[in-house]
């Protein structure tokens, strides 16, 4: 009987394994529904709005920059390793701002993002559940989701564009910095490449990407630390999945977004 019972919870897992992503996508999309809902319904909480805009963009804004420079430094450094070898040294800052405005600089972006700002939603809307504030506020006829959550999707959604504008710029600093001061490209070579070469398409790439990437981030987040239990175990599991969903799902659309892309352009 114990054999049988081992072999058949080895069968049924793949079909639980399903049915609780199913469910979770599904409790997601419907918080996505309720909070999309709530934006354009009075009270209009603009304090709360302007608040979680501040928190996600402008103190995120020093940390892009310094990833996004780093980033555009080794990028430098790693392109003129490559291209020295067949004489298109020419070419460094030309791949240095394909690759920040189409993917470094949303990608990366986003997950430094994820790392600081994803984690913080999860965790204080899993302490907000587990010690009934959130409780507390259905008392007093406050809509949470309109209070808590609908905030939050808004000030990624928006400002995850902006960031990775940053990134990207400051990736581009860095990579001229090395490149003209380091590596001895010249300057007007190094500009000329990424003029030539950089359309406003690529960036409007970059731009959609983040659009989504702030989407993602912050309903996986907000979903996780809504519907936490367990404690402050509990917390900071629903913290640790939020990071690790998010970035997963981040990834797997960054490469769905570009297979569309490419195939349109």
């Amino acid at each position: 009987m114990r054999t049988l019972s081992f072999f058949s919870s080895i069968l049924l897992a793949p079909f639980e394994l399903v049915r609780f992503c199913l469910d979770e996508l599904g409790t997601a999309l419907l918080l996505l529904v309720r909070s999309l809902m709530r934006m354009v319904l009075p009270p209009y909480r603009v304090g709360e709005f302007v608040r979680q805009l501040d928190f996600v963009g402008a103190q995120t804004v020093l940390l892009m920059v310094l990833t996004g420079a780093f980033t555009g430094m080794v990028s430098a450094l790693q392109g003129y390793n490559g291209m020295h070898r067949y004489g298109a040294e020419s070419m460094v800052g030309a791949t240095v701002a394909l690759a920040l405005s189409r993917e470094l600089g949303p990608v990366i972006g986003a997950l430094m993002v994820v790392a600081r700002v994803g984690s913080a939603m999860a965790a204080e809307l899993g302490s907000m559940r587990n010690s009934q504030q959130i409780d507390a506020l259905v008392s007093m006829a406050v809509d949470p989701i309109q209070y808590l959550i609908s905030p939050r999707i808004f000030a990624a959604t928006v400002a995850l564009p902006f960031l990775a504008l940053i990134f990207s710029f400051a990736g581009m600093v860095g990579a001229y910095v090395v490149s003209t001061a380091y590596l001895g490209i010249d300057a007007g070579t190094f500009m000329a490449g990424v003029r030539d070469y950089l359309d406003p398409s690529d960036i409007t790439q970059g731009l959609i990407k983040s659009v989504v990437f702030g989407l993602l981030m912050a309903l996986v987040s907000c979903h996780k630390g809504y519907y936490a239990t367990g404690g402050s175990r509990g917390v900071a599991a629903a913290t640790t999945e939020a990071v690790v969903v998010a970035s997963v799902l981040i990834l797997v659309s960054d490469y769905l977004m570009t297979t569309l892309m490419f195939r349109s352009t």
